[in-house]
């Protein structure tokens, strides 16, 4: 498939919290609370990117990126997340899609990285990599990952928007 991708805009917020509700509804590690989410973090102004797939003019999938913290105050550090694809089209690559249009966005902005919790053989094709030892509290470490794009390493703990944990 071959989806347009572009940014969110007001008439979709509907259609990505219903999207993201059909797309976690049957996840195992799901607490149900993604689009929820999304609608905190737009709503306090921390979305920092959100794109839509749109496919023969309906929204297919969905991906945000929020501020992240870093614990040395270091800047440029995004959080990947919510990321989803009607239930029916996954496994197409629309998420892929979304991903790395993302992640080419946050290089033109000059980020410093990138940190998600995922599943790390998928997000692994992205340059993802387990950095346990750096992975704030709370989190489980052996899915916490970092994307560096402007730094070789990162060398600092770099935390979630506190509007996840809330």
């Amino acid at each position: 498939m071959n989806p347009i991708i572009r940014p969110e805009t007001r008439s979709d917020y509907a259609a990505i919290h219903d999207i993201t509700k059909r797309a976690f509804a049957t996840m195992p590690f799901s607490d149900g609370d993604e689009p929820d989410l999304i609608d905190r973090l737009r709503d306090a102004g921390a979305l920092a990117i959100s794109l839509v797939a749109e496919q023969d003019k309906k929204l297919v999938g969905q991906l945000t990126f929020s501020e992240a913290f870093a614990a040395d105050r270091s800047a440029g550090w995004y959080a990947l997340g919510p990321v989803a694809v009607e239930p029916e089209l996954q496994h197409k690559h629309i998420g892929s899609q979304l991903i790395n249009e993302g992640i080419s966005m946050l290089r033109d902005r000059g980020a410093a990285g990138c940190v998600l919790v995922g599943d790390p053989v998928y997000y692994s094709r992205f340059g993802f990599k387990i950095f346990s030892h750096l992975c704030p509290e709370g989190e489980p470490a052996e899915y916490y990952q970092i994307l560096p794009l402007r730094v070789s390493a990162p060398n600092t703990i770099i935390s979630f928007h506190p509007l996840f944990h809330g």
